[in-house]
């Protein structure tokens, strides 16, 4: 039986052994998938453990630590400089980074135009690799932080740039998005998330001004901004579809099995009733 595990710091509330136990299931995979709390140093002293794997997921605080220990890269994780999935190929760790798989899908699923003019409001963490991604796929983007988070929002940008000179991508404070309408709004900001459930990242005007919505939080399922989203009859997905479809990809590089989107919607169902 083949032996996975998800390594971070503290993981008493995480959803992925229910996800990767319900995807093993779909495909009649016997396979063991637990939750593996470690400290930086904890890290350092279980590597070998972690060798005898057949792979593991990673999560705050290790995303970028345990790239010390892979030996050899796919270009996701060269990309967005983090590594949160491994396979163990022959003995040999072999890193790579599903996040923005996971936010793709997502929208693909919900079909909301990522080639559009897209709003990301906040660019730290996830949000960076988002705002890669978005860019990658020609985007128009718009990222809102806050005058406190412009230093590394500026930095995301000349990222961008870097690798794409001809990117289009700007950057602007909240309240000054000015009257654009955009196709895709993106939170990737924890405003909204549990306990403070009333919190909205952005202002009444900008959810009508924008054709579909995504929120990376999932807990809860329906934040104050999918709310409002969906009383005015705009797509709108949460971040429980990311969660998933990571997990999907995972179970592609480790066994190359593939989902099809039903079966993908019935495991972020399944979840769901868990939050």
């Amino acid at each position: 039986m083949k032996r996975f595990t998800l390594i971070g710091g503290k993981l008493g509330h995480s959803l992925s052994p229910q996800i990767h136990r319900l995807l093993f299931e779909l495909r009649g995979r016997e396979a063991s998938y637990d939750l593996t709390e470690l400290t930086e140093d904890g890290l350092t002293l279980n590597i070998g453990e972690l060798r005898k794997l057949d792979g593991f997921n990673v999560t705050i605080p290790h995303k970028l630590t345990v790239m010390y220990f892979m030996d050899e890269f796919d270009p996701t994780a060269k990309l967005y400089g983090a590594v949160n999935c491994v396979a163990n190929k022959d003995g040999r760790l072999i890193g790579y980074n599903t996040d923005c798989d996971g936010f793709l899908e997502s929208v693909n699923a919900m079909g909301a135009d990522l080639s559009g003019k897209v709003l990301l409001v906040g660019c730290g963490g996830v949000g960076r690799m988002i705002a890669i991604a978005a860019s990658m796929n020609e985007a128009d983007l718009t990222i809102q932080v806050l005058p406190s988070d412009m230093p590394i929002a500026e930095s995301v940008v000349n990222e961008i740039k870097t690798n794409d000179p001809a990117a289009r991508v700007k950057l602007v404070t909240a309240g000054n998005e000015h009257s654009t309408h955009y196709d895709l709004l993106v939170n990737a900001t924890p405003v909204g998330m549990f306990p403070n459930t009333a919190a909205c990242p952005v202002s009444d005007e900008v959810i009508a001004r924008s054709g579909a919505v995504f929120d990376v939080i999932y807990n809860p399922l329906e934040t104050e901004l999918i709310r409002k989203a969906r009383a005015l009859g705009k797509p709108a997905q949460n971040g429980m579809a990311m969660l998933v479809w990571q997990a999907v990809t995972a179970h592609r590089i480790w066994d190359g099995d593939e989902y099809t989107r039903e079966e993908v919607q019935s495991v972020i169902d399944e979840v769901s009733k868990l939050i």
